[in-house]
């Protein structure tokens, strides 16, 4: 391995309607959350089911994309980074949060 890379693939479905965000500069930023599932046995043969809730950021003319054509519900493909920021709280609490940065974005379908 010449190199490590920080590079997530994830298919799954948005969890509400992208929240878009224009900037003074006219740039434009997507924020949503997407769930992908994954199942198992457990102890007892009994099937498992989980979803697991993905921070999405988008940036650039993606975010273009996005506005247009992604909805609630609806099936995406995304490839991206991994990547972690603090803020704080209207109480001054300091918190941390991974957001996949993503750069690229297939759409796969309906609700």
């Amino acid at each position: 391995m010449n190199t490590l890379r920080n590079k997530v693939q994830l298919i799954g479905r948005l969890g509400q309607d992208p929240e878009i965000k224009t900037f003074k500069d006219g740039n434009k930023l997507a924020k949503f959350s997407l769930a992908t599932d994954d199942s198992y046995k457990d102890k007892n043969g009994n099937k498992v089911e989980r979803a697991y809730w993905h921070s999405i950021v988008i940036k650039g003319g993606l975010v273009n994309v996005v506005e247009n054509y992604v909805n609630k519900g609806q099936e995406i493909a995304v490839e991206g980074k991994l990547t972690n920021r603090t803020y704080h709280t209207e109480t001054g609490e300091k918190r941390y949060i991974t957001e996949i940065l993503v750069n690229e974005l297939l759409l796969l379908g309906g609700k």
